[in-house]
C-alpha cells in the first residue's frame, strides 16, 4: 500500500458480550449519563480509498451501520465465533442489495465451521422464498490476507481454552477477546503505532484480559498509543481513564482514528 494512503478506523462497539448498560442492572456505570459509558458489542470498521472492511459483525451491527452511515462492505474479518462477534451476519443482506455481489468473509477454519452451522440457511443450495446473505468464504491460516492493497495479518491469541484472532494492518493491530497472547504472537506485534487490547475490568476473568494484565502487555510491546476495548460495566470511563498512563486510553463507541496504513 502506498505510504500516502491513510486509514480511518472507527470503533463501532467497545463493550463486552452483554453490552453496557447491561439488562436489568442499576449500577453507576449502567446509569451513567456519559455517552462513553454506553458500549455496544465489540467491532471496528476500517475505511480507505472508498473501501470498507469490518472486523466482526455482532448483534448490534445494524444499529452500528446506520449510526456510522456505512454504505458498502468490501470484506469482513472474524476474530472468533462467539455470538457477540458473528450474529450480525444476516445484516449483510442490504449491502448485497446495493453491491450486487457476494461479500468476502475471512475466518479461521474453526470459526468458519461454526458460522456455517449457525447460519446454515445461508449455505443451503435449494430455492428460497426470501433473500439471504450472499457471502464468499475464505479461511485464513498464518499468511497475510490482502484486501484492496491493505494486508491483514492474523494474530492468534488464547481466549480461555479457545482460540481467537486479532489482526495487524500496517503499524496497527486490533486484538479483542484474549486472556493470553502467546510469545510467537507477541513478536508479530512489535513496532506498533496503535494497538487495541482486551481489558474487560480490574477483577480477573478466565477468558479475558484485565486492565493490569493489558498494561503489562503495553510495557512489553511499547506501542506509541494503546486503546483498551471489550469493556464491561465495571469500568466508569472517566474514573478508569484518570488512572491510566498518558499513552493508554479507553476506547469508546464512535471513536475515530486517522492511522498510517
Amino acid at each position: 500500500m502506498a505510504d500516502s494512503r491513510r486509514l480511518k478506523l472507527t470503533v463501532l462497539g467497545s463493550g463486552t458480550s452483554v453490552g453496557v448498560p447491561t439488562i436489568g442492572c442499576t449500577c453507576k456505570v449502567c446509569r451513567s449519563d456519559d455517552p462513553r459509558d454506553r458500549r455496544l458489542r465489540p467491532s471496528v470498521c476500517l475505511r480507505w480509498d472508498g473501501y470498507t472492511v469490518m472486523i466482526d459483525t455482532g448483534p448490534d451491527f445494524r444499529q452500528q451501520a446506520l449510526a456510522h452511515q456505512l454504505d458498502r462492505i468490501d470484506a469482513v474479518f472474524y476474530t472468533h465465533a462467539h455470538a457477540d462477534h458473528i450474529l450480525g451476519i444476516d445484516d449483510l443482506r442490504p449491502f448485497n442489495f446495493h453491491q450486487k455481489e457476494p461479500i468476502p468473509i475471512h475466518a479461521s477454519a474453526d470459526t468458519m465451521q461454526v458460522i456455517r452451522r449457525v447460519f446454515s440457511y445461508i449455505f443451503h443450495d435449494g430455492p428460497t422464498e426470501s433473500s439471504r446473505p450472499k457471502i464468499a468464504t475464505h479461511i485464513f491460516a498464518t499468511d497475510p490476507v490482502s484486501v484492496h492493497g491493505l494486508e491483514f495479518l492474523p494474530i492468534p491469541v488464547r481466549h480461555g481454552s479457545g482460540e481467537c484472532h486479532g489482526f495487524r494492518f500496517g503499524p496497527n493491530a486490533y486484538l479483542t477477546d484474549h486472556s493470553e497472547i502467546p510469545e510467537e504472537s507477541m513478536r508479530l506485534l512489535e513496532g506498533l503505532d496503535v494497538l487495541f487490547l482486551d481489558a474487560l475490568r480490574y477483577k480477573p476473568h478466565p477468558t479475558h484480559s484485565t486492565i493490569d494484565a493489558s498494561l503489562k502487555t503495553v510495557q512489553r510491546l511499547q506501542p506509541r498509543t494503546t486503546y483498551f476495548t471489550h469493556i464491561s460495566h465495571d469500568l466508569l470511563h472517566e474514573r478508569a481513564q484518570s488512572l491510566l498512563p498518558p499513552n493508554v486510553l479507553l476506547a469508546y463507541d464512535g471513536l475515530e482514528l486517522d492511522l498510517e496504513a
